[in-house]
C-alpha cells in the first residue's frame, strides 16, 4: 500500500514538473494574464459598474473599439479608423485617401501624419500605401489635451495639406475608450459601404448647396439650325442640274469651295448658257484686239479720241460681261460650289433635274450653333422679364447641361402670343456639343432670377421608392443613413430640398443605387476589406 502511495506522489511530481516548463501553458498563461490585470487594476481604478473583458469572458474588448475621423481639403477626402488617443500608449490609425471630385483611392505618394498637441508634434511618414488608398500609421501620444491631425501628401501632381481637428489625447486609457463608446456612430437604419467598395465604381458625395432658386418653366424646345449657321446654294442660270460626284448626299461633310453641281444648259435649243458663255469670250476677245489696235493708232494721232473712248467703252463692257460668267460658267455650264465648311443638311434637287435661275438646290449647314425654339404658356408671360439662364436635358434623360456649359444664351422671347396656338415663343442659342441633332426635340428648364435662397441637392442623389424621395446621408464615409426628404421645383440638374435634411450633411451623389443594392443584400462587417 505504501508502495503504490509512493508511486502516485512521484507521478504527480512529474506531471508538474512538466507543466512548469511548458511555455505555452493555459495555466501560466491564466496566471500572467490575472498578474497583468491587477497590476493595471492597481494602477487604474474602474468606474463603478464597468465591465471589464475579463469580468464578462466576452471577447469584445478595447481593442475593437475605434475612433473615425473624417476631414476634407479641396483636393482630399481622408477617413481613417484609428485606437483612441492615450499617453504612452500606441495607437494605430488606418487612414483612406480619395482624391477629390472623382473619389478614386489615392494609389502612390509620400504621406507624413503629425499629432499636434498643445505645441507638441509626433511626425510618422510612410513613403507608399500600405495597400491601394490605405496607410497604416502608429503614432504613439506624449502629453495629454486636445490638438489636431495633419496629414501633408505629396504626390507628383504637388503638394497637399488635410487637417483632422478636435482631436483628444486622453490621460488615462479608460476615460478614452469610454469616450470614444459614447461617441460612436448610430447604425440604427445606417448601411455599411466600405472605401474599397466605393473605390470600385463610379461614387461621389457633396454637402447641400445653399443658393438663390427662382421659379423654373418646364417646356419642350425644338432644335433648329442657327440662322446665320446655314447658307442655301442656289442656282444662277437655267439647266439641267449634275452632281459632281456620288458623295453629295445628306450628311456628307463639305469643304469651302468644294465643287458640289454643275449645271448645264448646253443641249438647250434655247437660253443656251453655253451659247452665251462662248458668245461673251468672243466678243471680250474682239474688243480686246480692237482696242489695243486704236490705242497704237491714237498714238499717231491717226484715229480721234472720240473713236478711242468708244472702244475702250465696248472693251470694259465686254469683259464685264465675260469676267461675270467666268466668275460661276465655263463652257459646260455653272459651277456650284460650298461657300463654307460644313455638311449637306437638305438636297432640294436630284441629280438631272432641271433648274431655273434663283431656285434653291441645297442647304450647307456649319454645325457650330443651335438654335433652341421653345413656347411657353401665357402665364408665364410676366416671369419671361427675370428670365436669366435655362437648363438643357436630352429628350431620353440620360444628359442635362446648363446654358452655360453649352456656351450658351438667351436671344430673345416673344411679346406676345402666337396667333397659331396662343403660346409664347423663346429663343436660346447654344453650341452643337454634339449630343443635338436639328429637328429633334429636347426638354428645356427655364430659370428666373430670384432672392430667395433654397437647399439644392443634385438630382443624381435622388432615389424614389413608392412615391417617396429618400438619400443617402453620409455618417462616415463608410457608414450612410437612408433618409426620406421632402422635394421642391427641380431645374433638370439641382432640385430644392425644403425639408429632412441639414446644409451640414453630406448626401451621396453617385453611386447611391449600389448602397442601396448593399442595403437589401443584408448586414456587411464594417471592417470588411481593410488592411488589419
Amino acid at each position: 500500500m505504501k508502495k503504490k502511495t509512493f508511486i502516485t506522489i512521484l507521478a504527480a511530481l512529474f506531471i508538474a514538473g512538466c507543466s512548469s516548463q511548458n511555455p505555452h501553458s493555459t495555466d501560466t498563461e491564466t496566471l500572467h494574464n490575472h498578474e497583468n490585470e491587477a497590476a493595471y487594476n492597481h494602477d487604474h481604478e474602474p468606474e463603478k459598474g464597468h465591465i471589464h473583458e475579463h469580468e464578462t469572458g466576452e471577447e469584445h474588448g478595447h481593442q475593437e473599439v475605434k475612433i473615425n475621423i473624417t476631414a476634407y481639403s479641396d483636393a482630399f477626402e481622408m477617413f481613417a479608423e484609428a485606437d483612441p488617443f492615450v499617453v504612452g500608449k500606441p495607437s494605430r490609425v488606418l487612414s483612406h485617401f480619395s482624391h477629390i471630385p472623382e473619389f478614386s483611392p489615392l494609389e502612390t505618394g509620400n504621406v507624413a501624419i503629425r499629432l499636434e498637441v498643445n505645441g507638441e508634434s509626433i511626425l510618422q511618414r510612410l513613403e507608399k500605401p500600405t495597400r491601394k488608398g490605405i496607410y497604416s500609421f502608429n503614432i504613439k501620444p506624449e502629453i495629454s489635451g486636445t490638438g489636431q491631425l495633419v496629414f501633408d501628401i505629396e504626390t507628383g501632381s504637388g503638394n497637399y495639406r488635410v487637417v483632422a481637428p478636435d482631436i483628444t489625447v486622453y490621460r488615462h486609457e479608460e476615460d478614452a475608450y469610454g469616450a470614444a463608446e459614447k461617441t460612436g456612430p448610430d447604425h440604427t437604419n445606417a448601411t455599411v459601404f466600405t472605401k474599397e467598395q466605393s473605390w470600385k465604381i463610379d461614387f461621389a458625395t457633396e454637402l447641400p448647396e445653399q443658393e438663390p432658386f427662382g421659379e423654373v418653366i418646364k417646356t419642350t424646345a425644338r432644335v433648329l439650325s442657327a440662322q446665320n449657321d446655314e447658307m442655301v446654294l442656289t442656282s444662277k442660270t437655267n439647266g439641267v442640274a449634275l452632281f459632281t460626284n456620288a458623295t453629295v448626299l445628306p450628311g456628307n461633310k463639305v469643304s469651302s469651295g468644294q465643287a458640289l453641281f454643275m449645271v448645264s444648259g448646253s443641249n438647250f435649243a434655247d437660253n443656251n448658257s453655253t451659247v452665251r458663255f462662248v458668245e461673251a469670250k468672243n466678243n471680250y476677245e474682239k474688243a480686246k484686239l480692237d482696242y489695243e489696235r486704236i490705242q497704237k493708232l491714237a498714238a499717231d494721232k491717226i484715229v480721234s479720241r472720240k473713236e478711242l473712248l468708244e472702244a475702250k467703252n465696248t472693251f470694259e463692257n465686254a469683259g464685264a460681261i465675260f469676267n461675270n460668267l467666268n466668275k460661276n460658267f465655263s463652257a459646260s455650264g455653272q459651277t456650284i460650289k460650298s461657300p463654307v465648311n460644313g455638311f449637306i443638311k437638305n438636297l432640294y434637287v436630284q441629280n438631272g433635274e432641271y433648274v431655273e435661275a434663283g431656285q434653291p438646290v441645297a442647304l450647307v449647314s456649319q454645325n457650330r450653333k443651335l438654335m433652341l425654339y421653345a413656347e411657353v404658356q401665357p402665364k408665364y408671360a410676366a416671369d419671361l422679364t427675370f428670365l436669366k439662364t435655362a437648363n438643357i436635358q436630352t429628350a431620353n434623360k440620360q444628359k442635362t447641361w446648363s446654358l452655360e456649359q453649352l456656351n450658351g444664351k438667351i436671344i430673345s422671347w416673344g411679346k406676345s402670343a402666337n396667333h397659331d396656338n396662343y403660346l409664347v415663343p423663346v429663343h436660346l442659342e447654344i453650341d452643337n456639343n454634339g449630343e443635338f441633332f436639328p429637328g429633334t426635340f429636347v426638354k428645356a428648364f427655364l430659370k428666373t432670377t430670384s432672392d430667395q435662397h433654397a437647399l439644392t441637392i443634385p438630382l443624381s442623389a435622388l432615389l424614389e421608392e413608392q412615391g417617396l424621395y429618400y438619400v443617402f446621408v453620409q455618417i462616415t464615409p463608410e457608414l450612410f443613413e437612408k433618409r426620406e426628404i421632402k422635394t421642391g421645383a427641380s431645374d433638370g440638374i439641382k432640385t430644392e430640398v425644403p425639408g429632412g435634411l441639414r446644409p451640414d450633411e453630406r448626401v451621396v451623389t453617385k453611386g447611391a443605387v449600389f448602397i442601396k443594392l448593399s442595403q437589401s443584400s443584408g448586414a456587411l462587417d464594417p471592417h470588411a476589406g481593410h488592411v488589419h
